[in-house]
């Protein structure tokens, strides 16, 4: 009953809207006028202030509880979670921004089990503005997990876009995976993302590639949007890749990571602070509002065949040549540039994979280097180099593995 409520409440929004103008354009949040509260009775209400009426969404999630509201569409830009949400309370952390092209995501971290007792938006029919506003009352546990759940229409009806066709023939593919993006930054250091920096390198990186000849390139996401972990590895099986290069620029709040990294995938980390990597990067797909109910049984059933014992000897290889040509160009390249840890991402039993570390954003060093446009060149084209010796090996050693 719940559910059904909080999907109706999008489409009522979406027909006041309307009568009172076109939704064309973006709207844009009033800060001050926005603000989360508390009552003295204990419940939480989010009032967001909006420039004109859009259609939206509500509902929530399990483990860890949150409720997650989708806008078609809200420019959250100059915006801070701080903003809204200057003491914690019943939310305990909250996150917007672009989920998929047309569409934006608030998340919020519930303290506590709590679920949505009023929503509302009224539409000024005159200027078009509107106020979104969502109270949330506590309830047990149980209660809170019977109502979690996404909405069935998980893509508001719209037609996914059709991933890339696989190649018609033998040619080399190969998936570049830039990190983050949409509602999820990666690491910030004042106005650098890691998500920015990573899709201009990613694009940069495709167009190396193609200029050299052979290669067919596809990227995870090729806009700053949201595309979830599992959907970055399913991509890589729909094209049929041959290679799946992930792309990273992190930090780190304990230790004195810098420089290029390597990473394979392995269940056992090789150092504390590739687990830390690895938790932090696991930890996106829930940042972001993703339902990850019978994530365990797919990654059992189709990412997590580790007995192919054909791809983890090329996935070395490849790793190994992309460090050899970023050292070449000078990197700065990390003490220990070849290290493991249980990425996600690299979980594809049959598509050799690897996640580079093109520096730390925590690092001064490195953030200098990756804020440098004339270093990130180098860089993309040691990275181009590596993937194009690794093909050419591995295409020669091919009739001797199927021996």
């Amino acid at each position: 009953m719940m559910r059904a409520v909080l999907v109706a409440m999008m489409m009522w929004a979406c027909a006041v809207a309307t009568a009172a103008q076109d939704l064309s354009g973006l709207a844009r949040v009033d800060v001050a006028r926005s603000e989360v509260t508390e009552s003295w009775f204990g419940g939480t209400t989010l009032t967001l202030a909006l420039s004109q009426g859009v259609p939206y969404r509500v509902f929530t999630l399990a483990d860890p509880p949150r409720l997650v509201v989708d806008f078609r569409e809200v420019d959250f830009a100059g915006v801070s979670p701080s903003d809204l949400l200057p003491e914690l309370g019943g939310i305990a952390a909250l996150r917007f921004g672009a989920f998929k092209p047309g569409w934006s995501r608030l998340v919020m971290d519930l303290s506590t089990p709590m679920l949505p007792q009023q929503i509302e938006m009224p539409v000024d029919t005159a200027s078009g503005q509107a106020v979104l506003s969502i109270t949330l009352d506590a309830v047990e546990a149980d209660a809170f997990a019977a109502q979690a759940g996404p909405p069935a229409d998980a893509d508001w009806g719209v037609q996914a876009a059709a991933p890339p066709a696989a190649p018609q023939d033998d040619g080399f593919v190969v998936v570049i995976d830039p990190g983050h993006g949409g509602i999820d930054p990666g690491a910030v250091r004042d106005t650098t993302t890691e998500k920015e920096l990573m899709l201009g390198i990613g694009l940069a990186l495709r167009d190396a590639l193609r200029r050299a000849g052979g290669v067919e390139v596809v990227l995870t996401r090729d806009t700053d949007s949201f595309v979830s972990l599992t959907g970055r590895v399913a991509l890589a099986h729909q094209v049929g890749a041959d290679a799946f290069v992930s792309l990273h620029a992190d930090a780190l709040s304990q230790g004195q990571a810098r420089g290029a990294t390597v990473y394979t995938l392995s269940e056992e980390a090789s150092d504390a602070a590739s687990a830390q990597l690895a938790a932090q990067h696991d930890r996106a797909d829930i940042l972001a509002g993703v339902d990850l109910s019978g994530t365990d049984d797919q990654v059992a059933s189709v990412l997590m065949d580790l007995a192919r014992t054909e791809t983890m000897p090329r996935t070395d290889t490849l790793a190994t040549a992309l460090i050899d040509n970023m050292a070449v160009a000078g990197g700065p390249m990390n003490k220990r540039p070849r290290r493991e840890a249980a990425f996600s991402v690299l979980k594809s039993a049959d598509i050799p994979s690897v996640l580079v570390e093109v520096g730390f954003l925590s690092d001064k060093r490195d953030l200098a280097n990756l804020r440098d446009p004339i270093w990130r060149a180098v860089m993309v084209e040691a990275l181009a180099a590596g993937i194009l010796q690794w093909r050419d090996d591995d295409l020669a050693m091919r009739p001797l593995i199927r021996q």
